[in-house]
């Protein structure tokens, strides 16, 4: 068949008798010639490209990196360096990227009248959200009592908990940094983000040179920290597969056989699940359409990413960078928004966290039979509240906030061993709850203040 491109170039502006001819020469000429023919007018030929969508390659890498860790957890020590290096390289851009986020998202604001209504907004609904989730897992570990019967011979050994926690005023001094370089060498979120909001504060309070230089300045950082970070999201279906290897595989040689654990505490395990998924499923996804009248389907759909990474890592603040890319990317939430809701999110708003914590503190005193009063469950009530802003967005942290509600109502810190087995599962589901619970505060926030979303 005749190339119409080659076609047309030889035959226009042709006789009848030409026009033959030419079509003639054409008919003999080989292949190839007129390929290279149609390749010297620049025909563009589509290229057939198949490409996995990252969340698919995420799922695909979790579920070979389960079989992995369960049929060869011997291997796992290979491979466990993959996993390291990717949470090392997370974490590396975790701290820039939030006092830059923040700091922009501050100055481009404007005035205090902005900030503070912003502020009051995100921190009203992530108390809200929190409360909720505390009173969904109140409810539950009251009515189906998972802890009535528990064996306590069942508990193992806690290490170095009790050392660990401050008290929640000593939190709130913290957050006042005394050196800010200290701060950001050790990871402190709470006075990072109290610096941040400072920085762009004051930023907007400067003549407009210096004001439009500054702000250049760390616009053009913060774009190149969302370079790196896009680069290390590429290797995270491969990171996943290494984390998802090793934990399979440290259950396996604890020697934690799954039908042991849920004899034990399969009620316990059940309650906190149920007690994310109403939270995950209902609540959130009615917030998310009764006050930020988006789409709530739509945005769980966007937020498969990072989820997955969240389940995965079991960390919010690694988990960071992809929240921030996909809430803006993919929702399409202005970056002033974004910036400054989903690092304070990751700090301070714990649902699940909040949820797992008010469950296994009601757990533990009926296996030990303590008959907590009224006063004292508003005690756990309040207490995980504030243990949940106090918590770190890093693995576990949960369980080390947990002494602080334990402490508060008398509660032996031992006791925390019964539910050590299932951890760092529930760890996992608590961490996705806790990360879909900033990015539904951040569409909610931008729809109030007027942005048109992609949900």
């Amino acid at each position: 068949m005749d190339d119409p491109f080659v076609t047309n170039d030889r035959l226009r502006g042709c006789t009848t008798g030409q026009r033959n001819r030419n079509l003639k020469d054409l008919s003999t000429q080989k292949p190839v010639r007129i390929l290279s023919l149609a390749f010297h007018k620049r025909i563009n030929m589509p290229a057939l490209r198949f490409k996995l969508a990252l969340h698919y390659q995420i799922i695909i890498a979790l579920i070979a990196g389960v079989f992995f860790g369960y049929l060869t957890p011997d291997t796992v020590a290979y491979t466990n360096w993959i996993g390291d290096v990717f949470l090392r390289g997370l974490n590396m851009v975790v701290v820039p990227l939030i006092l830059l986020s923040i700091t922009t998202g501050v100055a481009s604001v404007g005035s205090g009248d902005n900030l503070g209504r912003l502020g009051l907004k995100t921190m009203g609904y992530y108390l809200l959200s929190t409360l909720i989730a505390i009173l969904t897992g109140f409810f539950l570990v009251n009515l189906i009592k998972p802890g009535v019967g528990a064996e306590l011979g069942f508990k193992m050994p806690v290490d170095n908990l009790s050392a660990i926690t401050d008290s929640f005023g000593t939190t709130l001094i913290k957050i006042v940094p005394s050196n800010i370089f200290e701060a950001l060498s050790q990871g402190q979120m709470l006075s990072i983000i109290f610096f941040a909001i400072l920085l762009g504060y004051f930023i907007t309070k400067m003549d407009e040179k210096p004001q439009k230089l500054l702000v250049d300045v760390f616009n053009a950082a913060l774009d190149a920290i969302m370079k790196i970070t896009l680069f290390v999201i590429r290797f995270t279906p491969i990171g996943v597969f290494s984390i998802a290897a090793k934990v399979i595989a440290q259950q396996i040689q604890m020697g934690n056989q799954i039908s042991e654990v849920f004899s034990r505490l399969g009620l316990y395990f059940i309650t906190v699940l149920i007690g994310l998924m109403i939270h995950g499923f209902i609540t959130l996804p009615l917030t998310v359409k009764l006050l930020g009248h988006a789409n709530p389907i739509k945005h769980m759909k966007n937020m498969t990413t990072p989820l997955l990474t969240a389940f995965s890592t079991s960390s919010s603040n690694a988990t960071l960078p992809l929240t921030m890319e996909a809430v803006e990317f993919e929702d399409g939430v202005s970056n002033k928004i974004a910036s400054f809701t989903l690092p304070l999110g990751a700090t301070v708003n714990m649902n699940g966290t909040a949820l797992y914590e008010c469950v296994a503190v009601m757990f533990i005193a009926q296996a030990y039979g303590v008959d907590l009063s009224f006063g004292q469950q508003l005690i756990v009530i309040f207490t995980a509240l504030l243990a949940a802003i106090g918590s770190a967005g890093i693995p576990m942290a949960g369980l080390v906030m947990m002494t602080v509600v334990l402490k508060a109502v008398g509660l032996p810190l031992e006791g925390i061993g019964l539910i050590l087995a299932v951890d760092r599962v529930l760890d996992m589901f608590r961490t996705t709850i806790n990360v879909y619970g900033d990015t539904c505060c951040a569409v909610i926030i931008a729809k109030s203040e007027g942005e048109v979303l992609k949900v």
